[in-house]
């Protein structure tokens, strides 16, 4: 499911493959937060590079294995896992650089606007379907990668938007063709190997420091709304048509 490899100039490799759409289940959150962690505590590693094999990027949650379980055991091990691995990518020791290709939606968000530079595929779309599924989350991470009311809009609508518009807004460093994406991260990170190490771990640290609001306070504030979905029963209901007819889902 999370794959770490690292090479000779200290590039960390995280590749996320979980068929079809990376859904990520509870176990894979956790796996794959641990995996940042330990690729940032690793004195080898100078930088890492975060991408996934597959038609798309990230789809969030595994919704079917919320469906399928009874109580909301599930669901707070979801919200823990996807609290856990973006927290892992902002506190990483060293910067991450996302690749995204086709669909980051929800979950994907987390991960791709805690990160700390972004690389996309032209083919790249990123939203926010929360609302048609009942729930809230990751509208903080958003609002890292659009303008504020541009963020309001994407949630409301569950509306996505293209990496030539996050390029437009400079949240997206480059947008390459999908065939040139993973080299095109690999040249980046290996502009910031190239680096003095001990300077550009103290960088993120600094970066971290001066942010300008809370990022892990600010979305666990807005998992505690999908738990008022779930617990009014809004959530089940929505839910119940997903993957059915008319379902909205990555493609």
């Amino acid at each position: 499911m999370i794959s770490c490899t690292v090479d000779e100039r200290g590039i960390a490799e995280i590749v996320v493959d979980h068929p079809p759409v990376n859904a990520l289940p509870v176990a894979g959150w956790f796996e794959l937060a641990e995996t940042v962690r330990a690729a940032g505590a690793d004195p080898a590693v100078r930088v890492v590079v975060l991408r996934a094999e597959g038609r798309g990027f990230n789809a969030g949650i595994d919704i079917k294995e919320v469906q399928a379980s009874s109580g909301f055991e599930v669901l707070i091990g979801a919200n823990r896992g996807c609290f856990a691995a973006f927290a892992a990518v902002y506190e990483c020791a060293v910067p991450v650089i996302a690749a995204v290709q086709g669909f980051c939606l929800g979950g994907g968000i987390g991960l791709v606007g805690n990160s700390d530079v972004i690389v996309a595929s032209d083919d790249a779309t990123f939203g926010l379907p929360e609302v048609d599924r009942g729930a809230l989350g990751a509208a903080t991470h958003l609002s890292r990668l659009v303008p504020l009311h541009k963020a309001r809009a994407m949630m409301y609508t569950s509306a996505t938007a293209t990496a030539a518009e996050l390029a437009a807004f400079g949240s997206v460093h480059t947008v390459v063709p999908r065939e040139r994406l993973r080299d095109t991260a690999l040249a980046l990170a290996a502009q910031i190997a190239a680096k003095d190490p001990a300077v550009i771990r103290m960088a993120k640290e600094a970066f971290n420091g001066i942010d300008l609001w809370d990022v892990k306070r600010s979305y666990r504030y807005e998992q505690g709304f999908t738990f008022e979905l779930n617990l009014s029963g809004v959530s089940d209901r929505l839910r119940e048509g997903f993957g059915g007819p008319g379902s909205d889902g990555p493609r």
